[in-house]
């Protein structure tokens, strides 16, 4: 069993004297919590019944863009051919390339978070789907990272886009967000998410579905709030 902190216990302690009635409530108490040496994520995290749905309709994966971002640094890649590479260079991303850049990530050579590619590329994507799957990177239509769109497109996986996505057994986890972010910007955020989540899988997301849902910072207990709220 994982050990807690004495700082932990108390702050915990300190959460079961509180009554929190709303979602603005909950990310004050997050935020005034006890500080840290370097700046916490705001995390979602949320149990979905997906054992009452069966096949694939039960599973999530996509893209949700945050109107203010999450804070977290993303390193981008971009997979294009000669005709492409001056928007990819114009885009802001970490690294570019063509046939150079398939050999890179052949050799097992990854320095990246996020790889964007042209769809005009993407056949020669597959030898690479052993290596990319596994570590869930291969480029998608459906989360925005195969287009023709390049400098957008960027722009986005670096500053708006969070992936979301549950496990096998229905849990899901999303940061929304930084300590250092204005409580507002932090509840658009998440409101954003649900709002995404209820439009693309209504059958999951939705009061009868969402078993728990809990807030928390990456060094704080978690504060759980209830769906009709968000």
């Amino acid at each position: 069993m994982k050990k807690r902190s004495k700082r932990y216990k108390n702050l915990r302690e300190q959460l079961k004297t509180k009554k929190v009635s709303n979602l603005d409530q909950a990310i004050n108490e997050i935020k005034n919590m006890s500080k840290t040496k370097f700046t916490e994520s705001i995390d979602i995290s949320l149990k979905v019944n997906i054992k009452k749905i069966k096949g694939s309709d039960n599973s999530v994966r996509t893209v949700v863009e945050l109107p203010n971002g999450n804070g977290k640094k993303v390193k981008v890649a971009v997979l294009c051919d000669e005709n492409k590479m001056s928007d990819a260079k114009k885009s802001g991303a970490d690294i570019y390339g063509s046939e150079e850049l398939i050999t890179k990530i052949s050799s097992g050579k990854i320095e990246f978070d996020k790889l964007v590619c042209t769809p005009n590329m993407m056949p020669k994507m597959a030898k690479l789907g052993k290596i990319l799957g596994p570590k869930g990177l291969m480029p998608n239509p459906k989360l925005g990272t195969v287009t023709d769109d390049i400098i957008s497109t960027v722009n986005k996986v670096k500053n708006k886009f969070t992936e979301v996505k549950n496990d096998k057994d229905g849990n899901i986890g999303i940061s929304v967000g930084r300590k250092s972010f204005d409580q507002n910007k932090l509840s658009e955020n998440i409101k954003i998410v649900f709002e995404t989540l209820k439009k693309e899988k209504p059958n999951l997301f939705n009061s009868e579905m969402v078993k728990n849902i809990y807030l928390s910072s990456t060094m704080s207990p978690s504060l759980k709030i209830s769906f009709k709220d968000i």
